[in-house]
């Protein structure tokens, strides 16, 4: 029995490290994920962005507005998801992470992808059916090892991930209708928007009460209780409302009282106790952006006139999104590579960009008259943030696991 027990039990970092033999950057499914993510957000922006600016051959075909909003649904914030479920889903199931060949394996299909996405005019629907292939895949995997494992704790993200990909070839035949083309990019935004809402209600009060456990500073955050479970609630109902019918009423309400529902959530876990260390009060800010968004939302609902839709919707992308994943991203990556879990000066100006990025893009359509000059400097400032992330942390996600120097 204790050798069975034994045989379930996750492995350590040193243990993945000492039985893999390949180069580090595939040791860990985060690590060439996050990398690559960084350095696609940090690009990408500008293919989308640059036409707008005058910039470029007016016979040549640019990204269109669907591509950006697909390359940062499905080809960033999913390459990001899939990295950090890498590691987390094998501590929910207790299994070995996935390292190696099944790493190099996803990297290239999401390479494909984006080439593919590029070159659909050339492709045509082959395009669409490479670029799937990544989520689809990659949610198989994860299915096969949570129930391997008989562990339920993981089912949630599991399901997030399954609709997921299938709201991307949604959005693909999309090309043919395009109504299912919008369903399926409101499902992608409600899907991560909840998963940040679900996963980040365990997180972020996580982080924080160990952050303050260690500096003895009382008292702790809320623990879960029932107002959290209905607040989620709330939230998972306000959006399928809203990914089903957008302009509902009912769906504006329900959106309203999600955003404060898990704004008085944020509060419960005394977040500004935490402005000593930039590396936990991001998931503080990151969540904040989540309650702000699902109440811009439901106010673009409720009103049209006075709270732009794109604003709202960029309070969940930009924001929540962008800063939540960036948040995750620069944790992990110090945390399983052997980095000091802490926020160094590159890193407290990545989240600062980061920041600023959401709030000129949420601002942006408020500004009519300036608008292009807002859209630019959020631009520039969400570039900067990931190709930032990229110099600082591409060093470190490239090399083996080293300890921790402490100062």
């Amino acid at each position: 029995m204790d050798r069975n027990k034994r045989a379930i039990l996750p492995k350590t970092t040193a243990q993945i490290l000492r039985d893999y033999r390949g180069p580090a950057v595939f040791s860990f499914g985060f690590r060439p994920f996050f990398l690559l993510a960084s350095v696609w957000a940090s690009l990408a922006i500008w293919l989308w962005m640059l036409p707008m600016l005058g910039v470029g051959d007016a016979t040549v075909a640019f990204p269109t507005r669907d591509w950006h909003a697909h390359e940062m649904l499905f080809g960033y914030a999913g390459a990001v998801i899939v990295g950090y479920m890498t590691v987390a889903g094998a501590n929910w199931t207790g299994h070995f992470p996935v390292a190696g060949r099944p790493i190099v394996v996803l990297a290239g299909l999401w390479l494909a992808g984006r080439v593919a996405m590029l070159a659909q005019g050339a492709l045509g629907p082959a395009a669409a059916i490479i670029e799937a292939a990544f989520l689809v895949l990659f949610a198989g995997a994860l299915w096969r090892e949570q129930l391997a494992a008989r562990n339920w704790r993981g089912v949630a993200p599991c399901i997030v991930i399954s609709l997921l990909a299938l709201a991307n070839v949604g959005f693909h035949a999309g090309a043919a209708a395009p109504a299912l083309g919008a369903l399926s990019e409101r499902m992608a935004i409600g899907l991560v928007t909840f998963l940040i809402a679900l996963m980040g209600g365990r997180l972020v009060p996580s982080f924080t009460r160990n952050w303050m456990a260690q500096r003895k500073i009382t008292p702790e955050p809320a623990p879960l209780g029932p107002f959290d479970l209905a607040a989620l609630g709330v939230a998972g109902v306000g959006l399928a409302l809203w990914i089903v019918l957008p302009a509902a009423i009912p769906a504006g309400v329900v959106l309203m009282i999600a955003g404060v529902a898990l704004f008085v959530r944020l509060l419960r876990w005394r977040g500004w106790v935490t402005a000593g260390e930039g590396m936990v009060l991001i998931l503080h800010l990151a969540y904040f952006w989540c309650a702000l968004g699902l109440a811009m939302l439901g106010a673009s609902i409720l009103f049209p006139d006075a709270v732009p839709g794109s604003a709202a919707i960029h309070a969940l992308t930009a924001g929540a999104i962008g800063v939540m994943t960036l948040a995750m991203m620069t944790r992990v990556s110090c945390s399983h590579t052997g980095r000091e879990r802490h926020a160094d000066g590159v890193t407290l100006v990545i989240y600062a960009l980061a920041n600023i990025a959401a709030a000129t893009r949420v601002l942006a359509p408020f500004i009519v008259s300036l608008y292009l000059e807002w859209l630019t400097v959020s631009a520039v400032c969400w570039s900067a943030a990931f190709g930032l992330f990229a110099l600082a942390y591409g060093p470190t996600l490239i090399r083996p696991w080293r300890k921790a120097r402490r100062p």
